[in-house]
Formats: structure tokens, sequence, C-alpha cells
């Protein structure tokens, strides 16, 4: 562990990475507008976002044409970094229109599925959904103020999400996202493994801070046991991940999802982004060099599926672009030789067009806010 607070969130400083590897400054910014417009509002190629009505918007999972409570959160992660207010409300709206749920065991949270028309495909959720709501929330409260009336009482919405996700079934039928002994996210509700690529202890850092106070406590020790947990679950040679893994790090192989594939992704991502906000694990600078290396002799158009030992599959990477963009993130910790070269690829890699376009391309967006500095912790306003 790091003895000094040198993260973004104690000094207010967010490197610019392209910037550190000799990239103009109105180059960078150029970049990350035109990925936004690209990904917002381009053709029919590079886009997911589409607007309806008046008021509302969904993000399409291109690749399964449903609409999944991960794009609509991280558009709005994506919407709040850019101050893009509009929107985030229309995402918002839509979501919490068509995608709450207000009765049976998942009354509070969102259906992790539904199609376009808002008809939901599933009423359970998925825990990575409600922790990217919450905390996009906090975050829209905090740079735009709250709205005076329902849903848009931004901070009220976040801290009655993240209550429900810690005591649902207390006093009524249900089950918590988060297991109350072992302080580790669930891949769903009511399951007993996780997904390594939901640990995302930088959010818990920022919970422990704005939930209701009951419940900080919890959020701190979360984002201590996410810490430790990855640490488990990351391959100590390879680096790798799998999509799927039991409490105690081990895969989980069942239906074949104990491999490093297109989940597994983001925990490079998620790794890079909280030592660049807390710093607080000096692990992370090993393990992020640790996956780069890995890929540091593989062909971008040969990337595989791979055991977490790193055996190659025959199947192909799904998300290629999107493996470029968490390896270029990873930067934000590693120290290694091969850093940069990892974020030269991911620059003169173009955001991804076509039907899968939609899982890439949202990596693709947090890699470029974050690698350019523009992916930030929103505080409070001072009164």
């Amino acid at each position: 562990m790091t003895s000094q607070k040198q993260g973004a969130f104690y000094t207010g400083r967010y490197r610019n990475v392209f910037k550190e590897h000799g990239y103009s400054e109105d180059d960078i910014n150029d970049r990350v507008q035109k990925t936004w417009k690209d990904i917002f509002y381009g053709d029919q190629k590079t886009t997911f976002y589409y607007p309806v009505g008046e008021n509302k918007a969904y993000i399409l999972d291109t690749g399964n044409l449903d609409v999944r409570t991960e794009g609509m959160s991280y558009g709005m992660m994506m919407a709040v970094q850019l101050n893009k207010k509009e929107e985030f409300d229309r995402l918002w709206t839509w979501a919490r229109e068509h995608m709450y749920v207000t009765f049976g065991e998942n009354a509070g949270y969102f259906s992790w599925s539904c199609a376009p028309d808002g008809t939901r495909n599933y009423d359970g959720p998925a825990p990575d959904g409600e922790e990217y709501f919450a905390l996009a929330l906090f975050f829209a409260s905090h740079r735009w103020g709250d709205g005076e009336h329902e849903p848009y009482v931004y901070s009220h919405e976040a801290k009655e999400l993240l209550r429900t996700c810690l005591h649902k079934g207390e006093d009524s039928i249900g089950q918590p996202m988060w297991e109350k002994e072992n302080k580790l996210i669930k891949f769903v509700p009511n399951c007993s493994f996780t997904d390594p690529s939901y640990h995302l202890p930088h959010f818990y850092e920022l919970f422990s801070l704005w939930s209701y106070p009951e419940d900080r406590s919890f959020w701190q020790e979360a984002a201590h046991a996410s810490r430790r947990y990855l640490q488990k679950a990351c391959h100590p040679v390879t680096g790798l991940a799998p999509e799927y893994a039991f409490y105690d790090g081990s895969p989980n192989h069942v239906n074949g999802f104990g491999h490093f594939y297109s989940d597994s992704y983001r925990v490079a991502a998620n790794i890079g982004l909280d030592y660049e906000w807390f710093k607080k694990d000096e692990w992370q600078v090993t393990e992020a060099n640790r996956i780069q290396a890995f890929f540091a002799d593989k062909d971008p158009l040969d990337y595989r599926r791979y055991t977490i030992e790193g055996d190659p599959f025959e199947k192909k990477s799904l998300h290629p672009v999107g493996l470029i963009a968490t390896n270029a993130m990873a930067s934000l910790a590693a120290t290694g030789p091969i850093a940069k070269a990892h974020v030269d690829l991911f620059w003169q890699t173009p955001v991804r067009q076509g039907e899968r376009r939609y899982y890439d391309n949202c990596l693709y967006l947090f890699a470029m806010l974050a690698l350019s500095g523009n992916y930030r912790i929103w505080m409070p306003q001072k009164s």
C-alpha cells in the first residue's frame, strides 16, 4: 500500500498520458470530441445513441440488439464527464421509465436488458449497471446540481439505489448485490460468485463519502476487499483475469466463463483508473505491467480468447478494439517500457464500425477520457 496520498482525489491533478507521450493538446482535445460525436451523433456505422421523443434516449447493444443497464449507465458516465446534461437526462429518463423495477423480488433494481421499445427482456438486474448508475448520478448532482423533481434529484436517486443494493431482502423479498460477510460484489443478486470486472474500488471509495451515513463504513471496507480480491483473481504471471470467478479468486468455469474474454478486458481499465484516482495499491502497477507485457508480442489483428495462464484458443477476440483501449488505459498505472506502445496503438486505432461496435466503443471512449485527463472525480459544489 502507498503511504502518501498522491492520487487525483487528493491532489486534483489528472495525468494527460497522451500529452506525456508527445501528442499535442489541440489534437488530444479534437480526438476526444470526435470520439464523442462519432458514437453519439455519427452515422449508422459508428453511433449507438438513439434519441426518442422529446426527452428520452437509449444506447443500443448493436451486437445483441437490446438496451442494457451496462450501456445506459456507461453513457451517463460519459455524458457527465463531458458536461452533456441533455444526453445524460435523456438516458436517465429512459432507464428510469423502462428499466426500473417497482414490484417483486427485484423492486428497486433495474432490469438489465430491454428491447428498444422499452419492453423488458428480464426483470433481474446486473450489478455493474447499478454501480455505474449510482456514481454517474452523484457526479451529475455535484456538477449540475439536483433537480427539483423525481427522477432528477440525482443524489437522492443514487443514495436510494445504493441502499437497495446493500439492504435488499432485510425487510422484504429479494437479495442484496454485495455479500455482507466478504464485502464482494455478486455477479447477480441470487448467486454466490462474482465477475472480476465488476470490482470498482475507486467507486466504493466515493460511495463511502456520499451514501447514507449508516452505509459508509461498508463501502470503505468493500473498496479494500475488492483490491485484495483482484490480487487473487488475476494470474500472477500473465495478469489475466477470468470473466467469472469464485470468491477465492479461482476461475468459475461453469458454461465456459472461467477464461480471459470480453468482460475480462475491463479489469485493466479499472485498475488503471483506480490507481489514477487513489494510488492506494502498488500491486496495481505490477498488474498493469503484467497485462501489457502479455500483449506486447501479440498481433492486434489476431487477439484471441485465452486461458488466464495465457494459452490461446482458436476463438478470436469478439472485441479487439475494446481490448486495445483497455490495455492502453492500464498505462495510468503501468511503468514498463511498453506503456507508450500501448498508448500509441490505441491512438492509431479508429473507433469500431459495424455490428459489434457498441462494447468496443464504450471502452474506447472511457480510455480516451482517462488517457487525456478527462475521466474525473466530480466533488460536491461548495456552498
